[in-house]
């Protein structure tokens, strides 16, 4: 037996019990007369006390050990006579009989410590040392927490949990693919599922009626704090329901995990936006209303202004920071060298400062006297004491950039405390959108989507304006969740395929399967997919998935501890009857 207890179990109840802990050596100090050793384990950290005078051999060989060194001790449980209320054990200590070394450690190339001194590359390249630190280990008890809540409320939901195939068919789902050579099928290739939405479809066309899936899914997309190339699904899917009853169900679940999870608890049903909504007042598909600073569209007041600027522009929109008309001239050229970085790509930015004394001071004041910025404060609201601020432009990139701006006034003002929590679905987003470069229809989600009945008139005559049965679950500003209502009939989904530039052909290579299931009697059904490392980043209050996951890739989706992705042997090669050819350099 290495142990008794663990190293963050004992407490006063143990006093005088004979113990034996293992673990790893947090730090040792030596006292002169007295040497302590902090004993970690994944628990806690005990405190381990030698008096030299007593025991001087085994003093000796504990001041041998260093940091990681793993070591197994017996002794007695004493009460501490210098109690330390910060840690759980912080009352006892162990009066060592006995020390084994287990295993001796490296000096480790970062400290150990909830605060340490090694960067997010060194850290990702020894990632197995990185799991030992109190924080990162927190993060992954908390989502194993929420695996298994997760699970229970489904199971009570009647959902059953059904695995779905890894090595599937390439279809087209708005990403790229990984692809996977067969052996046995010499030049014919596998993919990695990017979810699994046919399959959880034929499920329901097999009268599974409720299914879900904790799952790994795979998109070879460009990475950011929110994406990796593997990352983990949610997936679920019912039959038999409408968009209220899956929103009903799944708003249920978020609420059940804030509750258990964070303690946290949702007493109003979640508010529903409309898509046109959301990019109208806040320029995004996934608006953060833990504030309000909507947008303020401003191009039918500013007809013929007289301001070039205004009157070239597309779209003029602007927000209200409240309190902020004291901002400096540096703090608003700041602000102006934010919304002017090339990845947020506004021109300039307009300012109106509403003084305390019912003046105004903006940038354009030979253009606009204070009868007209007046006007400008009662369209936006704005009480002495505020800022104004505008951007003009291309109407989709200026929402963009206004968008970006807004943010970024929220972070200033305090207003995106990570510890509220502002839930919203968002409806009614469109179908299909028009792509300038293929001159085609793509689907705003994919192919399976239905579309509104009330709205099925226009498929035909105005394909652009027909809304989808699609929802995504956003909350603080993230995407936590998305799905829609699927189309359950082989009649319309062809005419969506159609609509999507696919051939008969191509439609049937690609998803032949999937129509040939809708023959024999596909009932109405719609489902969700919730990001789950999304959603424990969420609940641990960080800014990346990358410290939710074991494991994870680097921005460069490297996984630089065993160098991944790296060459294969040319045997491997020619096994798949695979040649590389040398890529041109610019």
């Amino acid at each position: 037996m290495y142990r008794s207890h663990t190293c963050g179990e004992l407490r006063m109840a143990h006093v005088n019990q004979n113990v034996t802990l293992s673990g790893w050596v947090q730090k040792v100090r030596n006292l002169g007369g007295m040497t302590f050793i902090d004993l970690r384990d994944r628990y806690g950290i005990t405190q381990l006390v030698l008096d030299v005078e007593s025991n001087k051999a085994l003093s000796d060989e504990a001041n041998k050990l260093g940091r990681e060194f793993v070591i197994q001790v017996t002794g007695n449980v004493a009460e501490r006579s210098s109690k330390n209320a910060k840690m759980p054990t912080g009352d006892v200590e162990i009066l060592i009989d006995s020390l084994k070394l287990l295993n001796a450690s490296e000096l480790p190339p970062f400290t150990i410590e909830d605060e340490t001194d090694g960067g997010d590359e060194l850290r990702m390249k020894y990632r197995y040392l990185d799991l030992r630190r109190n924080p990162v280990r927190s993060n992954l008890e908390l989502r194993h927490k929420l695996g298994f809540e997760v699970r229970n409320f489904l199971n009570n939901q009647n959902f059953i949990e059904t695995e779905t195939p890894v090595l599937i068919k390439s279809t087209p789902e708005g990403a790229r693919d990984f692809i996977v050579p067969s052996r046995m099928n010499s030049g014919e290739f596998y993919a990695l599922p990017q979810s699994p939405q046919v399959f959880k479809q034929l499920l329901m066309v097999a009268g599974f009626d409720r299914y879900f899936q904790i799952v790994k899914c795979f998109r070879d997309e460009d990475l950011r704090a929110d994406r990796q190339p593997e990352f983990t699904q949610i997936d679920c899917e019912m039959a038999f329901v409408d968009q209220q009853d899956v929103l009903s169900t799944f708003e249920g679940m978020t609420k059940h995990l804030f509750k258990v999870i964070k303690d946290v608890e949702f007493d109003f049903e979640f508010p529903q936006m409309p898509f046109s909504d959301a990019i109208k007042y806040y320029g995004s598909d996934k608006p953060d209303i833990r504030f309000d600073m909507k947008f303020v569209e401003m191009k039918e007041m500013l007809a013929d202004c007289g301001f070039k600027v205004f009157e070239d522009a597309e779209y003029i929109g602007g927000i209200c920071a409240q309190g902020c008309a004291n901002y400096t001239r540096k703090q608003l050229d700041k602000l102006t060298d934010f919304v002017r970085k090339p990845q947020i790509g506004a021109n300039g930015l307009v300012y109106v400062k509403c003084n305390e004394d019912g003046t105004f001071k903006s940038s354009v004041d030979k253009f606009f006297d204070a009868d007209a910025l007046q006007k400008w404060a009662d369209a936006f609201g704005a009480k002495p004491g505020d800022l104004i601020l505008v951007l003009a432009g291309d109407k989709s990139k200026t929402q963009n950039a206004l968008c970006e701006l807004r943010l970024e006034m929220g972070e200033r003002l305090g207003l995106r405390d990570k510890n509220t929590f502002s839930p919203l679905w968002v409806v009614d987003f469109p179908l299909l959108e028009w792509d300038e470069d293929s001159e085609r229809f793509h689907a705003m989600h994919h192919p399976f989507t239905s579309p509104k009945e009330e709205d099925l008139h226009l498929i035909d005559s105005d394909p652009g304006k027909v809304r989808a049965n699609a929802y995504d679950l956003v909350i603080n500003g993230v995407e936590i969740g998305g799905g829609s209502i699927r189309i359950h009939n082989d009649q319309l989904q062809n005419k969506m395929f159609k609509l999507l530039g696919f051939t008969q052909e191509e439609a049937e290579a690609q998803f032949g399967f999937l129509m040939n299931a809708f023959k024999y009697g596909a009932p109405p059904h719609g489902g969700v997919a919730f990001g789950f490392d999304r959603l424990a980043s969420l609940f641990a209050g960080l800014d990346t998935i990358r410290d939710v996951i074991a494991f994870p890739k680097n921005n460069s989706g490297r996984d630089v501890m065993i160098d991944s992705p790296s060459p294969v042997a040319t045997e491997q090669l020619n096994e798949l009857s695979i040649k590389l050819s040398e890529v041109k350099k610019d």
